[in-house]
């Protein structure tokens, strides 16, 4: 470090004395800053000696997915013996086998499409009504001049919108007349983000009121693709029975075949992963489908 002080106090000394004072002599304000770009070289060469001299962190690999997740998941992951494609009803009887919740878990099936959601025909959105049920209550409202409707837990124009000015949404599922629809779009911001706004195409703006409840108290639900072209739907509890579970899930892919549009060339339904809440997932053989 002396060698290196000495030869930066050399260079400066011999830098041109671009100010002068009387005789020739440098200024006492050229001095000063001599000294201080000194101090400042001898600064900055210790600093990338240490540098320089400082061993590198070695580096950790990141851990996989499968090591992050919870000691329950991991062994509930090893009775999934193979990573092949299975048949449905295996794969109901795995999944509700591996399920590590204290509570009834929703079963979970996910379908990867070979469709692109921003071409209008292959936005695919459909709705339903499961032979078994969805395992969850419904909560039905339903937006109408009648405030006593048979089936409906809430109903009447003005104890709606009271919630709804105050933000609130305690229903799963909004019925409307088409007459009243009008009344609501100020609270489209509100129902459309939490999938609540009444659509013709859901059911939900109907003349049939009755109807419409039945449905909803009997499962009917709506599927649409998301940005990636998959379907996320719960289909049942693994309270169910194997057999209710699959015929569940055998009536949301015959609607998601059915729904397939003429302008996908290729492989429609690529691949079908099913799971529980919190539960590792298994893929469906898909042979006997497409």
């Amino acid at each position: 470090m002396a060698d290196i002080e000495k030869d930066i106090v050399t260079s400066v000394e011999e830098t041109p004395k671009t100010e002068t004072a009387k005789a020739g002599k440098r200024s006492a304000k050229a001095v000063k800053e001599a000294e201080v770009k000194v101090e400042k070289e001898i600064r900055k060469a210790e600093k990338s000696d240490d540098q320089a001299e400082k061993p590198k962190d070695p580096v950790i690999p990141a851990r996989t997915k499968l090591e992050r997740r919870s000691k329950n998941y991991k062994a509930s992951h090893k009775k999934i013996t193979s990573k092949d494609p299975i048949s449905l009803e295996k794969a109901v009887a795995v999944i509700k086998d591996t399920s590590t919740t204290k509570f009834d878990s929703t079963v979970e099936l996910h379908v990867n499409l070979g469709v692109d959601p921003r071409h209008a025909d292959q936005n695919i959105r459909e709705t339903i009504v499961l032979p078994s049920g969805t395992g969850k209550k419904v909560k039905v409202a339903v937006f109408s001049d009648d405030t006593k409707i048979i089936g409906a837990d809430l109903s009447g124009v003005e104890e709606i919108t009271a919630l709804l000015d105050k933000s609130q949404t305690d229903f799963d599922i909004l019925i409307s007349t088409p007459a009243l629809m009008a009344k609501l779009g100020k609270y489209a911001k509100i129902l459309g983000p939490r999938g609540l706004m009444p659509n013709p195409k859901s059911g939900t703006v109907t003349n049939d009121i009755n109807k419409a409840i039945e449905e909803a108290k009997a499962g009917k639900i709506e599927f649409r693709v998301d940005s990636s072209g998959i379907i996320h739907m719960g289909v049942g509890k693994c309270s169910f029975t194997d057999k209710a579970l699959v015929e569940n899930i055998n009536t949301v892919l015959s609607s998601v075949k059915a729904a397939k549009p003429s302008s996908v060339k290729g492989t429609y339904i690529k691949n079908i992963y099913l799971t529980t809440t919190m539960g590792p997932s298994v893929r469906i053989d898909t042979s006997g489908i497409i």
